[in-house]
C-alpha cells in the first residue's frame, strides 16, 4: 500500500478576514487601577472606553478594574456607579452578558493617597485579581487626579511595591495634563516620575493624539504622493491651528484659574498638532521614529522677537450664546474678580528649518469663541500670476487644505473653479471628506485607543518627556511677557475673541479664517 502523506496543519485561521486588524491588538492579561475614580473625567471617559474595548472584543477575559478614591463605597456601590457611566456615556450598545463578564473584574479601595493602610489594600487586592482573574501581574495605574498628587501617588507606588512587575510582569503609569506649569516644574515631576517607573513605561496622556483625525495627519502627508510635494514654504503661505471652545469653563474654576488657555492647550494639543503638521517623515512608524521627528521640529521653533505685536491674551465678559445669556469669566463661581487668567491665547511662531523657514504658523484657543471647532488650515500662496481679469478673481481666495479635528472629522480642500455662466469668473469651491461618510464603522473615541495602546505597550501617541520639556521652552518666554505687561483683552462671549488677535494678522496681511 502507498503511504498517504499527512498535509501540514495551517497555523492561520480559516475564518479569519485578512483584512480584519484588530485582532493583532487585542490586549493581554492586564488590569487597569485608576486613582481619582470618582471624577469627571472617570465617569465620563476611562469607564466608558473600557466597556467599549470590552464590548468590541478588545479586552482579555479577566481584565480587571480597581477604583481607588476618597469615597466610604463598598464593591457593589462602585459598580453601579460604573454602570451608570457606562450606561451614559458608552458609545458602544450595552449588553448585558459583557457588562456581567467585565463587572467581575471590579474592585474598589477606599482611601487618601498618603494613606499607606490603603495602599496595602491595593497591593493585597492586585495579588488576589491576579490569582482570581489571570492578570499576569501586569497592571496600569492611571492618575485621574489633579497635578500637585502625581509625586505623592507616584511615590507611595514605589513604598508599596506596586511599582515593579515580578516574573516578566510590567507595571505602567498613565499620567494626564498638564504636566507642570512651567518647564521647572515639569522637570521635577519628570523626574519624580523617572525615579519610580522607566521612561518606556510612562505614558503622558494627550487625548488629542488618540483622535482618527489627528492620526490621518500622518496618513495624510505620507501615504499620498499629492500633498507632500506642497507642504513647504515654496507653495504654503501660513498655517492656522485652532482649537475653540463655545462653553465657559464651568465647575472648574479650581482648576483652570491661574492655568489659562495657553498653558491648558496651546504647551500640550495645539503645539503637538504643529509638530505633526510640520515633521519630516519619519523612518518607521514606531514611537522613537516619531518622537525623533517631533522634537526636531519643537527644538526648530522660533517665538517672535517682539511678543508684544505677536502674542495676544484676553478674557471674555458677558454676552450672548447660542441664543443664551452667558455671564463674563470674572462672574463665574469660584473665580477672583481681579483674575488675570487667559481664556484666550494666539501666537505666531516660526520653524527655523529648510522646509518652513520664513512661514509662519498662527496657534489660537479660546473659550466663549463662536463655536466649538479644533482644525489645522494650511493656507497655500496665490499663483505667481494669473490671465484673468481682476474683476474675474475678486471672490477667489487662497487654496487651503484644511483637516477637521473635531467636529465633523474629516478634510476639505478649498480651490478656485469657474462659476457657470459666459464670463470667465473664479470663484472658491470646496471639496469635501468626512469621516461618518466615507466609512462603515464609526471613530471609536480617543481614550479608546490610548488605554488600548497603554496596555498593549504601544507609546506611538504618547509624548515623551523631552516634548513636554521642549513645549514649555516654547511657552515659558510667552508666559513671562504676558506677566509682566498689562492685563488680557477682554472679549465678548459669543465672539471669535479680542479684535487684538485680528490685528496680530492684519499686520502680516492676513486674516484669522472663520471655522
Amino acid at each position: 500500500m502507498r503511504a498517504v502523506e499527512e498535509e501540514p496543519l495551517s497555523s492561520t485561521n480559516p475564518l479569519r478576514d485578512a483584512q480584519d486588524r484588530r485582532l493583532p491588538r487585542i490586549a493581554g492579561p492586564s488590569g487597569l487601577v485608576i486613582f481619582g475614580v470618582t471624577g469627571d473625567l472617570s465617569r465620563k471617559k476611562l469607564m466608558p472606553a473600557v466597556y467599549d474595548l470590552a464590548n468590541r472584543g478588545l479586552l482579555p477575559p479577566g481584565f480587571s478594574l480597581v477604583g481607588f478614591a476618597r469615597r466610604d463605597w463598598e464593591q457593589e456601590d462602585f459598580a453601579q456607579v460604573v454602570h451608570d457611566a457606562v450606561r451614559d456615556h458608552a458609545r458602544t450598545p450595552f449588553r448585558e452578558e459583557v457588562w456581567q463578564q467585565l463587572a467581575e473584574g471590579f474592585r474598589f479601595v477606599p482611601g487618601e493617597f498618603g494613606d499607606d493602610e490603603a495602599f496595602d489594600t491595593l497591593r493585597t487586592t492586585i495579588e488576589e485579581l491576579d490569582k482570581a482573574r489571570g492578570t499576569g501581574g501586569n497592571f496600569a495605574f492611571y492618575l485621574s487626579v489633579p497635578p500637585k498628587f502625581f509625586p505623592t501617588v507616584v511615590r507611595q507606588l514605589k513604598k508599596h511595591g506596586l511599582s515593579e512587575g515580578r516574573d516578566g510582569s510590567w507595571r505602567r503609569a498613565v499620567i494626564e495634563k498638564p504636566f507642570g506649569h512651567d518647564l521647572a516644574s515639569a522637570q521635577d515631576l519628570n523626574q519624580v516620575v523617572h525615579e519610580v517607573f522607566p521612561a518606556n513605561e510612562v505614558f503622558r496622556i494627550d487625548h488629542y493624539l488618540g483622535k482618527e483625525t489627528v492620526q490621518n495627519i500622518l496618513a495624510l502627508r505620507f501615504a499620498n504622493t499629492m500633498f507632500e510635494p506642497l507642504w513647504n514654504r515654496s507653495y504654503v503661505d501660513h498655517v492656522q491651528i485652532t482649537m475653540a471652545e463655545d462653553i465657559g469653563i464651568g465647575g472648574r474654576a479650581g482648576y483652570y484659574d491661574g492655568i489659562g488657555a495657553a498653558r491648558d492647550v496651546i504647551q500640550n494639543h495645539l503645539l503637538q498638532l504643529l509638530a505633526l503638521t510640520a515633521m519630516e517623515e519619519p523612518v518607521a512608524f514606531d514611537a522613537d521614529s516619531l518622537v525623533t521627528e517631533k522634537l526636531k521640529v519643537l527644538r526648530s521653533v522660533k517665538i517672535p522677537a517682539d511678543l508684544g505685536a505677536h502674542t495676544v491674551r484676553g478674557q471674555y465678559t458677558h454676552g450672548w450664546q447660542g441664543g443664551e445669556e452667558v455671564c463674563g469669566y470674572l462672574e463665574e463661581e469660584g473665580i477672583d474678580p481681579n483674575s488675570g487668567t487667559d481664556t484666550y491665547a494666539a501666537i505666531k511662531l516660526e520653524i527655523d528649518n529648510r522646509r518652513w523657514a520664513g512661514v509662519p504658523f498662527y496657534l489660537r484657543t479660546g473659550k466663549r469663541l463662536g463655536r466649538r471647532v479644533t482644525e489645522i488650515a494650511v493656507v497655500f500662496q496665490r499663483a505667481p500670476y494669473s490671465p484673468f481679469d481682476t474683476t474675474d478673481t475678486q471672490e477667489l481666495g487662497q487654496n487651503a487644505l484644511v483637516i477637521r479635528v473635531q467636529p465633523d472629522e474629516g478634510v476639505t480642500v478649498r480651490f478656485g473653479s469657474k462659476v457657470p455662466g459666459t464670463s470667465m469668473e473664479v470663484r472658491d469651491v470646496s471639496m469635501d471628506f468626512a469621516y461618518g461618510e466615507s466609512f462603515t464603522e464609526s471613530s471609536p473615541e480617543a481614550y479608546e485607543r490610548l488605554i488600548l495602546d497603554v496596555l498593549l505597550g504601544d507609546a506611538n501617541l504618547f509624548p515623551r518627556h523631552q516634548e513636554v520639556e521642549e513645549s514649555w521652552r516654547i511657552l515659558d518666554p510667552i508666559e513671562d511677557h504676558w506677566e509682566r505687561h498689562g492685563s488680557p483683552e477682554p472679549y465678548t462671549a459669543g465672539t471669535w475673541g479680542p479684535a487684538a488677535a485680528d490685528e496680530m494678522l492684519a499686520r502680516d496681511g492676513r486674516s484669522w479664517r472663520r471655522p
